[in-house]
């Protein structure tokens, strides 16, 4: 799932799969059901041997001959022999909001080279990147100077919910409300089954990211016999759609927050922050505090600095990177975190987040009374002091949102034939118990889990124990013995903890 940011959408220490609007060069409408696939301009696209291509489909699956908007596609071919050919990858981003093009370079990480049997291929979901149109309502909205999240006084909150209210309503002035009206998780899932036929496979291999576990969800729940065997990292609760995995990712982001403090500590010779969490975490609200009076160097007020440290929550991988940044902020140096919080904020482009709205404020009716969003809020802020807000007032547009909600799919693999699944125990986007519920919706998945990891969605990322039973599936369609109960399958190590130099 996204948030602020994110999924990790940004930079290379970010294992970003984001990727800009000139990622596909061939942009001239085709007959519907076609993809020409042409060259590509980014360069990372270039240099793994991509090709890219737009496949139109119908804005509205009600109105197949009416309105086409136009797929941005990605496609690194299979390097094995054609005798050894498995068919198609479909790779699925996170988000929502997520680009996917940059995804279908993934192949080449998987160990023994079981990645080479398979056509890879990225896609930006309707609204995203280089598809067209790609959904904008206020770019700078993510911006400097904005207040401070937690609503200790009625003005903040006025602000907020004024503020909130002025960005749906940017997005209705902006966008067609026919489009708007056709972005749920279900339109692309269909338009995942128009690639699969424009692509002329009679079944999909997936491999999704974070929210693109419920896209695959949902695709195997209404389209189970094209799916062949299907990758699933850091996968979201389909119950908890979506107001209640809001607060969810509020507890854990904190937990997450508060382990990192400890870290931190125990690197005390190189950060010189604190030698116990408490001490650590005491440091880090003293900053806090100092920032709600006056922004440093007039750029990084509450908002701007809870929105770097989110990142803690996400991936170990930036822990190194984020104590630097904190070491050097309480010295005085305001300008390295401007540096991260533009890197991951994806400053001056609002696109991620324009669709991220779109999805989770028309999958499902969410809350309408601000008083129960507030008391639920101001609940959660007890134990989750750090995120609560900044998460509430991310998703509050919802409550002002023009486009009118459906209803989610309700999720059922019985039918899917084999699911290989990856969780690591404290991921704070997708908290672990998604990953044993829709263990148990899918009588053929199989469950990795990482005891004690808080890194969300990073595979294939080096770590033997999970990568090369990713290998094994996607080479020969091996999975682990299922176990009884709601358990994990097979549990790995995570990753070491990072070492700072």
């Amino acid at each position: 799932m996204r948030r602020v940011l994110i999924t990790a959408l940004a930079v290379a220490t970010l294992a970003s799969v984001a990727v800009t609007a000139t990622a596909v060069a061939a942009e001239e409408a085709q007959p519907a059901g076609t993809i020409t696939w042409g060259a590509c301009t980014d360069q990372t696209l270039i240099n793994a041997g991509a090709e890219c291509g737009y496949l139109p489909v119908p804005l509205d699956y009600s109105r197949p001959r009416g309105e086409q908007i136009q797929l941005a596609l990605s496609r690194v071919k299979h390097k094995a022999p054609d005798a050894r050919y498995q068919g198609v990858m479909f790779t699925i981003p996170g988000g929502p909001g997520g680009s996917g093009l940059l995804l279908a370079t993934r192949g080449p990480r998987v160990p023994n080279h079981a990645g080479d049997a398979y056509d890879w291929v990225g896609f930006d979901p309707r609204g995203v990147g280089a598809s067209k149109p790609a959904l904008s309502c206020v770019p700078d909205y993510m911006d400097y100077h904005r207040p401070n999240y937690v609503p200790t006084t009625r003005q903040l909150e006025k602000t907020w919910l004024l503020r909130s209210k002025s960005y749906a309503d940017a997005c209705a002035e902006k966008n067609s409300l026919a489009l708007l009206e056709n972005m749920k998780t279900t339109d692309t899932v269909k338009d995942m089954e128009s690639i699969r036929e424009a692509l002329g496979a009679e079944q999909l291999n997936f491999y999704g990211y974070s929210y693109g576990t419920y896209l695959g969800q949902v695709y195997g729940t209404l389209f189970p016999r094209h799916v062949r065997r299907m990758v699933l990292d850091s996968t979201v609760d389909p119950r908890n759609v979506w107001y209640q995995a809001f607060l969810n990712q509020d507890l854990a982001s904190d937990v997450n927050l508060g382990i990192w403090f400890g870290w931190v500590a125990s690197h005390d010779d190189v950060y010189h922050l604190g030698k116990t969490q408490a001490a650590v975490k005491q440091v880090f609200d003293t900053q806090l505090k100092k920032l709600a009076a006056a922004p440093a160097g007039g750029y990084i007020g509450p908002a701007e600095f809870l929105d770097v440290f989110l990142q803690a929550s996400y991936r170990q991988l930036n822990w190194t990177l984020l104590g630097d940044a904190l070491t050097k902020f309480v010295k005085g140096d305001w300008q390295t975190m401007k540096g991260l919080f533009e890197s991951f904020g994806g400053r001056g482009d609002d696109n991620g987040y324009a669709v991220y709205l779109a999805v989770v404020c028309t999958d499902v009716k969410l809350p309408p009374s601000w008083q129960q969003w507030k008391r639920d809020n101001w609940r959660t802020h007890e134990k989750a002091p750090y995120f609560t807000w900044q998460n509430a007032w991310y998703n509050a547009p919802c409550r002002s949102w023009h486009a009118k909600p459906g209803k989610p799919v309700k999720v059922d693999g019985s039918k899917v034939p084999s699911v290989l699944m990856i969780g690591e125990t404290l991921d704070a986007a997708t908290p672990y118990e998604g990953s044993l519920e829709v263990r148990s919706r899918f009588p053929g998945a199989r469950l990795i889990g990482e005891p004690g990891g808080t890194s969300h969605a990073i595979t294939p990322r080096g770590n033997a124990c999970v990568d090369s039973r990713i290998a094994d599936y996607l080479a020969t369609g091996a999975l682990p013995e299922r176990k009884p109960g709601r358990m994990a399958d097979v549990e790995c190590a995570p990753l070491p903890l990072p070492v700072p130099a």
